[in-house]
């Protein structure tokens, strides 16, 4: 059993440098399509409406195939990323709900909508993952790449007086569903599997919703950034 392990071991190593390398590049193009398109920018179709942002993201549940799919570089390494981004963003929902219940109601009922559907994606992107025959890899744990909630930041926002919880979880949030809308384009561009493409763009549709319900709350101009 050791041999074999050790015999396994560097072709985990190659595809994980490989798989990291493939990141770079689907961030670097999510950062230009971004930029080109408008970064961060709600799309103009999207509906004022949260609730749109839990339907948006619940409807690829039925999508998510049974059948095999085929998985290129980008796909891989999109899953890979936004997977650990998600469940960030859930470990931040969490956190939040430990602290005064009364404060920001707007914030607070968003947060509710932004769980249901980021749990309802991780099972779709697990989903397809399966379907790919794709072993599932954390290989950001401890890196700060754009738009993750790290534990670093969560410790700043346990440390934070409760008057100042609200904005800073706005900020980390923001900064969250804005880079995914990045990276969900980014996917679109040269992701391969027309599943997870489509996948992308109903996540992206349902991030653009949750960034506009985000920033028109009561209150939302005077939200400070985190840090």
């Amino acid at each position: 059993m050791d041999e074999q392990s050790a015999a396994e071991r560097p072709g985990s190593r190659l595809r994980t440098r490989q798989l990291v390398g493939v990141v770079v590049t689907l961030v670097a193009t999510g950062l230009i399509v971004g930029f080109t398109q408008g970064w961060g920018r709600p799309d103009q179709a999207a509906t004022p409406s949260s609730a749109a942002a839990s339907s948006a993201s619940a409807s690829s549940v039925a999508a998510v195939p049974t059948a095999p799919v085929v998985l290129n570089g980008t796909d891989d390494a999109f899953i890979q990323l936004l997977i650990p981004m998600n469940e960030g963003a859930l470990a931040l929902i969490d956190q939040l709900d430990t602290r005064p219940t009364d404060a920001d109601p707007s914030l607070r009922a968003l947060l509710g909508e932004v769980r249901k559907a980021h749990q309802a994606e991780l099972r779709d992107l697990r989903g397809l993952l399966a379907a790919g025959n794709v072993a599932e890899l954390n290989i950001h744990e401890g890196h700060q790449m754009p738009g993750m909630v790290t534990e670093a930041s969560l410790a700043e926002l346990r440390a934070a007086p409760d008057v100042e919880v609200s904005s800073r979880a706005a900020a980390l949030l923001r900064a969250h569903l804005a880079q995914t809308v990045v990276l969900c384009r980014g996917e679109q561009t040269a992701g391969g599997s027309p599943e997870l493409k489509a996948l992308a763009g109903r996540i992206q549709q349902a991030r653009a919703t949750e960034l506009n319900t985000l920033d028109n709350r009561p209150g939302a101009a005077t939200a400070a950034p985190a840090g």
